[in-house]
C-alpha cells in the first residue's frame, strides 16, 4: 500500500544527549515504501542580533571556535538551552548585553530562518538592535577569549566576500535585511 506522506517515522532511538543538543536516529519509510534511517540534531533555536550603530557601523564578535579550531567574526548570536521556550526577544536583548556590552533601545524582528533542516530541527531568529547604548558584559565562561569589535558595513561586507567571515547565520543575516531594506 502507497504512503500519502513523504516520509513515516517507524521508530527513533536517542543516540546521545548532553546541556546543548540531542541527537536522534529514525528508522524512515519513504513515501515509495523505502525503509532508512535518518539522523537528527535536535537543538532550541537561537538568535543573531544585528547591532547597528546610527553611523551604520556594526558590532561584530569574534571567538575561538572549538569544532573548526579557529577564531572567526560574526554576529553576537545565543540560546537559553535550559530555557528554550524563552521568548526570543528577551533572549536577543540579553545576548546582546551579553556579549557585546550594547543595551538597543529598538530591536526589529527580521525573520526565522534553519541552520542545517537537512539534519537539525534548529532555526534562528533574526534581529536588528538600534539606538545602542553602552553598558558593561556579562559573558560566560565558555565566552572568556570573546572580543567585540565595530566595523564600517562595507568593510563587514568586504570581509564576507573575502571569507573573514565564514559563519553561514551571520551571511543570511546580513542577507536577509540587505533584502529587506533594513541595513
Amino acid at each position: 500500500m502507497k504512503n500519502d506522506r513523504d516520509i513515516e517515522t517507524l521508530s527513533t532511538r536517542l543516540v546521545y544527549e548532553n546541556r546543548w543538543m540531542r541527537v536522534r536516529e529514525d528508522v524512515i519509510r519513504r513515501r515509495d515504501g523505502a525503509d532508512g534511517i535518518y539522523g537528527v540534531v535536535e537543538k532550541p533555536d537561537f538568535v543573531v542580533i544585528v547591532p547597528v550603530e546610527q553611523g551604520g557601523r556594526v558590532h561584530l564578535v569574534q571567538q575561538f571556535r572549538y569544532p573548526v579550531g579557529a577564531r572567526y567574526w560574526e554576529f553576537p548570536q545565543g540560546s537559553w538551552e535550559l530555557s528554550p521556550e524563552a521568548d526570543p526577544l528577551e533572549v536577543a536583548r540579553a545576548e546582546l548585553r551579553e556579549e557585546t556590552g550594547l543595551d538597543a533601545a529598538e530591536i526589529v524582528h527580521a525573520g526565522h530562518l534553519f541552520q542545517g533542516y537537512g539534519y537539525a530541527t534548529q532555526g534562528y531568529h533574526i534581529y536588528l538592535a538600534k539606538d545602542l547604548r553602552r553598558n558593561e558584559a556579562a559573558r560566560e565562561l565558555e565566552e572568556q577569549d570573546l572580543v567585540t569589535r565595530a566595523f564600517d558595513l562595507a568593510e563587514a561586507e568586504d570581509m564576507i566576500c573575502q571569507g573573514v567571515i565564514k559563519d553561514a547565520t551571520t551571511v543570511a543575516a546580513v542577507g536577509l535585511l540587505r533584502l529587506k531594506a533594513l541595513l
